[in-house]
């Protein structure tokens, strides 16, 4: 397995990181639950085999992730790997606000909780999950990286880290503020341009500060990649899965220290491991040549989308609050890359925050308002109808 450095904290970490965030599930009727059995048996195997590196968070898979985690851990792996696990803001100051504590005691008492669930003492690197602009002047007002630094001192927290979602400007803004043990972004062959984009690796970089990616495979779209995006890819003469094409891609900076896979199956782990093991799975390994066939690869996926949404936000804000551009992004997602499975989780959550296109009452204010005269309104019923549904 490729170690690579953390940033400036001075150990090193696997290239490959496990992510438990699709862990294997048991449907249950309208819910579903981990296959703790074989979620066990492919983190330890993981261990075994060279991943140092595991990250979970305080929600996923109804918050019994964690729990999963420290129990395959459990017996000797854990002095072994680092855990990243994260808490989000909005959990801190929602039960502040209706549970009669407040942000500090809750945002302890969830610390606490998850120290249990891990079976561990401290962790190593406890991230503010994901900080978006909406959130980041809240947490600065509640002082919550100096609760985090409370942590540290106490030693049931070694690095402070936050996850982020957003653009480059709102994650500068982040990452100038203090000083960070490692960022989580959002990066893969697609959002070069997107997210926080390429020049947040490199802004990570020189600040030392670790940096570790998130969805290199969007979601798993990329792992299946359809009929013109496979003849790219085979045009070039070399014998590489479009799964490993992505990693590669993210592999060639020097200035990652991981990327983050969630497997679903022994077989996808098996495989992360071997692209990852290769000797020459290192930063600079890729050809001109190769980046650009990257670069076409791009483009052709960016050119097969469905509904001419540019993402301007004209339309917003919707009386309803239907978040549009969202909802389109996600089924151009499902065009774009042949599968809605990956959207419809994605869709679950704008569900559960009243963002969904369900909530569209067809009173019209968002078509007078779009620049590219997209008939939103049937646009919208369209992705609903297509993007509802999903199980967890």
């Amino acid at each position: 397995m490729q170690k690579r450095q953390f940033g400036k904290l001075g150990y090193e970490v696997s290239a490959f990181g496990m992510g438990c965030m699709r862990l294997p599930r048991i449907l249950k009727g309208d819910r579903s639950e981990v296959d703790r059995e074989k979620a066990w048996e492919m983190i330890r195997y993981a261990a075994d085999h060279g991943v140092t590196y595991f990250d979970t968070a305080y929600g996923y898979h109804n918050k019994t992730s964690e729990e999963v985690l420290g129990e395959a851990l459990e017996g000797g792996r854990r002095e072994k790997v680092k855990i990243a696990t994260k808490q989000p803001f909005g959990v801190m100051r929602d039960l502040a606000s209706g549970g009669g504590k407040t942000l500090p005691e809750n945002a302890r008492r969830n610390l606490e909780a998850t120290l249990k669930k891990l079976r561990t003492g401290y962790i190593d690197v406890y991230l503010i999950h994901s900080i978006g602009e909406r959130d980041w002047e809240g947490i600065k007002q509640a002082r919550v990286i100096e609760e985090y630094e409370k942590f540290r001192a106490e030693g049931l927290i070694r690095a402070i880290a936050f996850s982020f979602h957003g653009d480059y400007a709102a994650f500068t803004q982040v990452l100038d503020y203090y000083d960070w043990g490692m960022c989580q972004i959002q990066q893969n062959l697609i959002d070069v341009d997107r997210e926080a984009t390429e020049q947040a690796i490199r802004d990570a970089g020189k600040k030392g500060c670790a940096l570790v990616i998130m969805e290199p495979l969007r979601g798993g779209n990329l792992a299946v990649p359809p009929a013109p995006i496979k003849a790219i890819y085979d045009s070039s003469g070399i014998k590489r899965g479009a799964v490993e094409w992505a990693f590669r891609h993210l592999l060639n900076y020097p200035e990652v220290s991981t990327i983050l896979s969630g497997v679903s199956t022994m077989e996808q782990l098996k495989d992360n491991i071997e692209i990852f093991s290769k000797s020459d799975a290192v930063a600079g390994s890729l050809s001109e040549g190769e980046k650009k066939l990257i670069a076409c690869v791009r483009e052709q996926y960016l050119s097969m989308k469905s509904i001419p949404c540019t993402g301007c936000e004209y339309c917003l804000p919707c009386p309803q609050g239907v978040n549009i551009p969202q909802v389109f992004g996600k089924y151009n997602d499902g065009v774009m890359f042949g599968t809605f499975e990956p959207s419809r989780r994605g869709y679950m959550f704008q569900t559960r925050g009243k963002e969904d296109a369900g909530q569209c009452v067809r009173c019209g204010a968002c078509e007078k308002k779009c620049p590219q005269h997209i008939g939103i309104i049937g646009e919208l019923a369209k992705a609903h109808q297509t993007l509802r549904g999903w199980v967890e």
